[in-house]
């Protein structure tokens, strides 16, 4: 099986030259339980191409330029190599993510130096063009009847008016701090993201940090904002997004990553508080927090969670943790609603930033270790083994399964 890997370079400290080409086993294996290999550039890209998507029905490749703050579509010129595809497209401080819609119309990228949610339109060769930046995120702490509520109060749910809110309680502990995510200066730096400190508006200002895009069924659009616990849906409207609603996470937990779940379930997982909330919503369509869990005891006070990323069949969770070096198995349980940790599990690599699940595989991009390592899974109990395999990958931060 070939991946590709998003890397930092060295304009933000670190070891990549461009989108890499990982290979599990041989290129056309469907599993990834094989040996692996690195085997260099599929194209050479300056900008930190930290996080890397693909068009659905296109060869062509998209990275979130994390350094340039931008966006480069990239075609395929060979069985394995790529180029630029036109010029890059300014998006953001500091973008750090990019999602292609379904339909290959459009796609979003979410910048963490500045908040920036920014809609692109790609045309018939997958060239992204005309972004517009959508509506900019507000503090729900700044609000008086928010302001600092204790850790055991529900999480709360703010909506427009195309459907009225509510709250459920959520399990876990608050952790507030500052961000020490050690991946260069500037890039998701200390003092940054949910908790409070010096920023750029000051002492005490918290500060909007886009994280993550996601395409849901029926149209929605969701994000999430590390800076301001919020996870935000949105609908594609005149070239730009439209807000439609937003959820409200406790203050200072840090919503990074999500993962859509078949049962209708939106899965979120906090950096700073380490829990992963479920997402649903109801009759009206109003989305709002229906469960929510620590994934493991016994973490680290400065580990922060990364990714999150589920089985083949849904039944289980896998959230990484940087610091600690772990891989954290929860399982879903009930009608998706019921989240309930399993196992703790060393990731075999150092500051495990990105995974993947490849049926019985869980491949483990290890940012600070320059290595990629793949864990078999045990499909009875979902839990991670030993490493079965590594290789040397320069400062991996993504991995992308190739078509």
């Amino acid at each position: 099986m070939r991946l590709y890997t998003g890397g930092y370079t060295a304009d933000m400290d670190g070891a990549a030259t461009g989108i890499g080409i990982l290979v599990a086993g041989s290129a056309d294996d469907a599993l990834a339980g094989g040996p692996l290999g690195f085997a260099g550039d599929a194209v050479a890209a300056g900008g930190s191409p930290s996080w890397v998507a693909a068009h659905p029905s296109l060869d062509v490749l998209y990275a979130a330029l994390e350094a340039g703050g931008a966006v480069q579509a990239f075609a395929r010129t060979g069985e394995a190599s790529f180029a630029p595809l036109g010029s890059p497209v300014v998006a953001g401080e500091l973008a750090c993510h990019v999602a292609v819609a379904p339909d290959g119309a459009s796609l979003v990228a979410a910048c963490w130096g500045d908040g920036h949610i920014v809609r692109m339109a790609l045309d018939a060769a997958g060239r992204p063009s005309a972004p517009v930046i959508a509506p900019a995120a507000v503090d729900p702490y700044g609000e008086p009847d928010l302001a600092s509520p204790p850790a055991s109060s529900p999480a709360r749910v703010h909506l427009t008016a195309e459907g009225a809110g509510g709250s459920l309680p959520f399990g876990g502990q608050m952790h507030p701090r500052g961000r020490a995510d050690a991946e260069g200066e500037g890039a998701e730096g200390v003092g940054a993201g949910g908790a409070e400190g010096e920023g750029a508006e000051g002492e005490g200002a918290r500060v909007s940090r886009a994280h993550q895009t996601a395409f849901l069924p029926g149209g929605l659009i969701a994000t999430t904002d590390m800076g301001l616990d919020l996870v935000r849906f949105w609908r594609a409207a005149a070239g730009g997004l439209r807000a439609v609603g937003q959820v409200v996470l406790p203050k200072g937990c840090g919503p990074r990553h999500m993962r859509w779940h078949p049962s209708g379930h939106l899965y979120v997982i906090t950096e700073l508080s380490h829990e992963v909330f479920a997402l649903a919503p109801d009759a009206s369509g109003a989305w709002r927090v229906v469960a929510g869990t620590p994934i493991a005891s016994g973490l680290l006070d400065d580990d922060t969670a990364a990714e999150l990323a589920a089985s083949r069949d849904g039944e289980f969770l896998y959230a990484g943790v940087r610091g600690s070096n772990t891989i954290a198995t929860l399982r879903v349980r009930g009608d998706g609603s019921e989240l309930q940790p399993v196992a703790l599990s060393d990731s075999g690599v150092a500051w495990p930033r990105h995974h993947v699940v490849i049926r019985d595989t869980l491949l483990v991009a290890g940012q600070l270790g320059d290595e990629v390592a793949s864990l078999a899974l045990d499909l009875r109990t979902g839990v991670p083994g030993r490493v079965r395999h590594r290789t040397t990958v320069p400062s991996p931060t993504c991995l992308l399964p190739a078509r």
